[in-house]
């Protein structure tokens, strides 16, 4: 009852293209729960490929919590990709040298929207595009193609672009209620004898389960 094994990355036997995140993570500037995985059959080992300008310098983190499904193709953009917009034009000449380093910005003058953070039980689908400093909630869905310009708020499913909210999954009541039960920082034994009520039970019976 102890599940598969979150320090390998490869959970499933003969199915190379699911990769449980966590084990593939060289950058320090990025943080990923248990069990999240990225499914695609060209390199699953390699999602960090899919963190776009994500710069040491910056110090933005993205930050994905436990049990999130990341289809192939994700894209994550960082603060790195930002330019300066105030002025008249938006090219960074400083970047070249050679003189043109005399117009770089000041300090804390480029664009910064802080931490990616993606919760948990999120699902995130095919070539989904997640932009700096959004913060998805838990139990999200992110549809395919969807490009996430603003916060998305938990257990809410959002598509297009930019993503708006289609429709949530669960009242509020129950929304607040999952929120505060957080099933997946549980034990891993407790979330094994409890898989089919985290599936798809009543919500009182997996608050009874975790008393």
């Amino acid at each position: 009852m102890h599940g598969p094994d979150p320090a390998n990355p490869h959970p499933m036997k003969g199915f190379p293209q699911v990769c449980f995140i966590k084990n593939t993570i060289k950058g320090p500037n990025i943080e990923v729960g248990d069990y999240s995985y990225y499914d695609d059959p060209e390199d699953s080992a390699g999602f960090e490929r899919n963190v776009l300008y994500h710069f040491p310098f910056i110090g933005d983190k993205l930050i994905i919590g436990k049990f999130c499904a990341i289809a192939r193709g994700v894209k994550f953009i960082m603060n790195g990709a930002n330019h300066q917009s105030s002025g008249f034009s938006t090219y960074p000449f400083f970047i070249f040298g050679n003189g043109w380093e005399s117009a770089s910005p000041a300090p804390g003058t480029l664009p910064y929207k802080g931490d990616t953070v993606i919760g948990n039980d999120v699902w995130i689908g095919y070539e989904a595009l997640i932009m700096p400093g959004v913060k998805v909630g838990n139990g999200a869905i992110i549809a395919a193609r969807a490009v996430a310009t603003t916060d998305v708020p938990a257990y809410a499913i959002v598509g297009g672009n930019p993503a708006k909210v289609i429709r949530y999954r669960f009242d509020d009541d129950t929304i607040t209620r999952l929120n505060n039960l957080a099933w997946w920082d549980w034990p891993v034994e407790r979330i094994s004898r409890n898989l089919k009520l985290i599936g798809g039970g009543e919500i009182a019976e997996l608050e009874a389960a975790a008393r």
